[in-house]
């Protein structure tokens, strides 16, 4: 069975007005995320994201375009009916966004309590997903006596607690350290494979986006630069907004230094299964010729290992011809890069 399209975004623009004129915060976003995907977004400060966001669930009200949430124009919903859509949407905040005054299972009550449910099944409600965020026993806490990493435990659990079908996290690791970060996006992971809940992430760190999104859109300047799967834009990024993210240092083409001026360098991808061959030393050995590797990394994409590596090949047409073939016979993706300096 083909995936049901969740949200789908079909020419939106959103436009402010400023003293000192128009700002075009977005311009012709088309996007289809599917039910049950860890949808990326991913850009620059300034480059439209958290406005696009903030659009989904009408925060913001779009200049133009529509935005369709189960097939329904939201835009076209009367206020009881966007609040219910609302409640189907969940948002995490880069700065949690919880109540001080509260405790945290009160905190993850008080959605519940605006919705109307009483409040033995809040708190029965509370404590399930308490302890869903591994914090059963800081029930009774402040947000004070809590570390950041806790903080945005208790507001994932808030967000949950009206059973929502999507989760929208706008910068929602920013704040923390790597660390805390790395746990966090397990646990999202965790809850899109265990309840099945939509998730969208809203970030500028392209290991975020490789940590846990199936699909990613590029956003750059307003725009939608690039869609597809992470798989994809890391193998094959089409367009230079992409290319950004993922080449070494953001550069598919930059020139080498005078001495290096005549240097040929391949960029190599390895998939999952790849990455854990030693395919550079066998080439060596094989050829029994020297390769310099001018850049190499491993990335944890989606749960499995990937990996570039830049490499300078010798400047004798025929032998470089072989080992390109050898590496290709290997499976691996070859694109030359035009000089680069790491």
């Amino acid at each position: 069975m083909a995936p049901q399209t969740l949200i789908e975004i079909q020419e939106l623009e959103k436009t402010f007005q400023t003293k000192n004129g128009a700002v075009h915060a977005l311009k012709d976003i088309n996007l289809q995320i599917q039910q049950g995907d860890i949808f990326g977004i991913i850009g620059m400060s300034g480059a439209g994201k958290s406005t696009l966001v903030r659009c989904m669930n009408l925060l913001e009200r779009p200049t133009a375009g529509r935005v369709l949430f189960d097939g329904k124009d939201i835009a076209k919903l009367n206020d009881y009916q966007l609040r219910t859509v609302r409640r189907s949407m969940g948002m995490i905040f880069q700065q949690f966004n919880l109540l001080m005054q509260r405790t945290a299972e009160s905190n993850i009550c008080f959605p519940l309590e605006i919705a109307g449910v009483d409040k033995k099944t809040a708190k029965a409600r509370a404590r399930e997903l308490l302890e869903l965020v591994g914090l059963s026993d800081r029930a009774k806490s402040y947000p004070s006596q809590l570390s950041g990493g806790q903080k945005q435990r208790v507001a994932i659990a808030r967000a949950l607690a009206p059973n929502p079908k999507v989760l929208l996290c706008d910068e929602a690791t920013s704040a923390l350290d790597p660390t805390t970060t790395a746990s966090i996006l397990s646990l999202l992971k965790d809850i899109n494979r265990r309840l099945g809940i939509t998730i969208i992430i809203i970030t500028h760190e392209m290991s975020v986006i490789e940590q846990i999104c199936n699909r990613v859109a590029i956003i750059d300047k307003s725009h939608i630069a690039e869609v597809g799967s992470v798989e994809e834009i890391f193998f094959h990024p089409k367009t230079a907004a992409a290319q950004k993210l993922v080449y070494p240092d953001g550069r598919k083409s930059e020139p080498f230094s005078a001495q290096d001026a005549d240097a040929t360098c391949y960029r190599i991808v390895f998939d999952g299964n790849s990455s854990f061959e030693p395919v550079i030393a066998d080439m060596v050995l094989e050829f029994k010729i020297p390769v310099n590797i001018i850049y190499a990394d491993t990335k944890n994409i989606d749960g499995k290992a990937f990996g570039q590596i830049v490499i300078q090949v010798p400047q004798q047409e025929s032998l470089r011809e072989n080992m390109l073939r050898y590496l290709q016979r290997r499976g691996l993706t070859v694109e030359e890069v035009t000089g680069y300096v790491g």
